[in-house]
């Protein structure tokens, strides 16, 4: 199974439901391609791991790099993992805002809380760790 996690920067102008469009659709494909994952936006960029079958995991990706919505696309990773680290969620996403009587560092962390890989859980810690300090 692959894991593929990048980050990108929103497009100037990007509104929430933009964004709640590109995460329905986001669910409906990635559950008929048994992708599973994590998307992260923070007003500014997106943080996404996506994993499962290689080739349906590269068909998103590549997906991303080509949407209009997204500029900058980086590739922090990609490798292949013998189990899943975010479940069966077939796409859990926040918007990384301070809410719920949660700071955002809290609320990332509750959503990473059972990611056994340290050096991902630290990937997305980190990024809401940077927002809330700048």
């Amino acid at each position: 199974m692959l894991q593929l996690t990048y980050i990108s920067t929103a497009t100037a102008g990007m509104t929430e439901p933009q964004v709640a469009d590109i995460l329905a659709l986001s669910r409906r494909n990635n559950a008929a391609d048994e992708v599973t994952g994590l998307l992260l936006y923070d007003g500014y960029r997106f943080l996404q791991a996506l994993e499962g079958p290689a080739d349906a995991v590269n068909r998103v990706y590549e997906r991303v790099k080509a949407d209009p919505r997204h500029r900058a696309v980086v590739l922090l990773s990609s490798r292949t993992v013998d189990t899943r680290l975010f479940g069966n969620w077939a796409m859990a996403a926040e918007r990384v805002a301070v809410g719920r009587g949660a700071t955002v560092a809290d609320l990332v962390d509750d959503l990473t809380a059972d990611v056994a890989d340290r050096t991902t859980q630290a990937l997305f810690r980190s990024f809401a760790r940077v927002r809330a300090a700048a």
